[in-house]
């Protein structure tokens, strides 16, 4: 398994990275992306970027390739995923920043797909490339040549949840199922990017947004834990939402608030489970929503 000694914390701010950039067991991955844009990511990194780091698209890197009907974004082939790992220097005894312009939800993506893969130096960069810029920390417009190094996948299949596993869920009415989406969408009143408008039956509403504070950071700890307290020592709780990316910002915070056991993903999510008119929809609020 690809391990560093030691495991960093999931939530770490300018300074901790300032002190420890261009170390050769710290490797950085700017993972901006905008969905109404889907080139402004590449071009933001190309414009400027914190040294050394590595480019990963959403749609290129972080998702497969899209087959109709399915999910906005697949998962990628994990082998093919690894291949690019080792091209970023990205391997054994390395630790991974992530970090976006978008509140971490790109970031978080690439932090679970990491761990996902048995890497657990992974973690994510409170305030992103803004905080970074704001500190007047260094920036460069230099693309890196890192060392290519070897990545030993070790998948932790248990982090995932399929469609057919979430239809189980439904049917038995058994489980937890946490929508992280705006509430709005939750509950169907408006739709921006799928073809229908709704969440999956029985399932509450827990906006990814609001693990953060007025300015934009992290939350504390504390905070995190009480948002989530519902969900301690759960061992059936699958977070999703619309195509498997807000979702990990869930599921890292709960990391973040120190839950020991965390929520698996359901990486299709609602673009993948409205997609078959088989499947159940649900408006309105089911059971409870969260701010």
């Amino acid at each position: 398994m690809s391990k560093p000694s030691t495991v960093p914390p999931v939530i770490v701010d300018c300074r901790w990275l300032a002190d420890r950039l261009g170390r050769p067991d710290v490797a950085v991955a700017d993972c901006r992306f905008e969905l109404s844009d889907p080139g402004a990511g590449r071009r933001a990194y190309e414009q400027g970027h914190i040294p050394g780091a590595v480019f990963f698209d959403l749609e290129t890197d972080l998702s497969g390739p899209i087959r109709r009907p399915g999910p906005r974004h697949p998962l990628p082939d994990p082998d093919a995923f690894v291949a690019k790992l080792e091209q970023a220097g990205i391997g054994s005894g390395v630790t991974v920043v992530c970090y976006d312009d978008q509140q971490g939800m790109n970031a978080a993506r690439l932090w679970w797909m990491l761990r996902w893969l048995g890497h657990d130096g992974v973690c994510v960069l409170d305030g992103g490339f803004t905080a970074w810029r704001e500190a007047g920390l260094p920036v460069t417009v230099e693309a890196p040549a890192p060392a290519r190094r070897r990545f030993v996948p070790r998948l932790r299949h248990d982090m995932a949840v399929s469609m057919d596993d979430v239809r189980r869920m439904v049917a038995e009415g058994r489980g937890v199922l946490v929508d992280a989406r705006a509430p709005e969408r939750y509950r169907g009143d408006v739709e921006p990017i799928d073809p229908v408008a709704g969440h999956i039956p029985g399932a509450r509403n827990v906006p990814w947004g609001g693990n953060f504070d007025p300015s934009g950071r992290w939350r504390s700890p504390e905070e995190l834990a009480r948002r989530f307290a519902e969900l301690a020592g759960r061992d059936d709780v699958v977070m999703y939402c619309g195509s498997g990316v807000s979702a990990c910002v869930n599921v890292l915070a709960m990391a973040h608030a120190g839950f020991s056991k965390l929520p698996r993903l359901y990486p299709g999510s609602w673009s993948e489970w409205c997609a078959d008119p088989a499947n159940p929809v649900a408006r309105g609020v089911d059971a409870r929503e969260a701010g």
